[in-house]
């Protein structure tokens, strides 16, 4: 024991001394899940799942008033849990037909997850 504390000691002086603390190695990060976001350039995208999965609704128009009208999903009462904005202008979606209660907004070229408790019942460009 008489011999360990002194190499403690003089091993937190050297430390102190360079002004460097000891390193710690990390495992590598996982590589990000699979993506499948599709989503064709200048259509805007929804999915049912998340990162781009699940059942896909996509239109071409720059807005709509009410995405029930030809989204499975959304007219079975499914939430959206991700979106994709291949357009060339930021979406802002609704959680209300006719751009009612506006709950958020991708730029042109984003996707990824949204908090996935609600739908996205209109969109229209910023």
């Amino acid at each position: 024991m008489r011999i360990a504390r002194p190499l403690v000691m003089a091993s937190l002086a050297l430390v102190a001394a360079l002004g460097t603390a000891p390193v710690a190695f990390a495992a590598p990060a996982a590589p990000p899940g699979p993506s499948a976001y599709n989503c064709s350039t200048g259509w805007f995208c929804i999915y049912s799942g998340w990162d781009g999965t699940g059942t896909r609704c996509q239109w071409q128009s720059a807005q709509r008033a009410n995405t029930a009208d030809d989204c499975s999903f959304i007219r079975n009462g499914q939430n959206v849990r991700s979106v994709a904005n291949s357009t060339g202008q930021r979406k802002q979606y609704y959680t209300g037909t006719n751009y009612n209660n506006r709950v958020g907004s991708t730029p042109s070229g984003g996707s990824g997850n949204l908090q996935g408790s609600y739908q996205i019942r209109s969109f229209k460009p910023q």
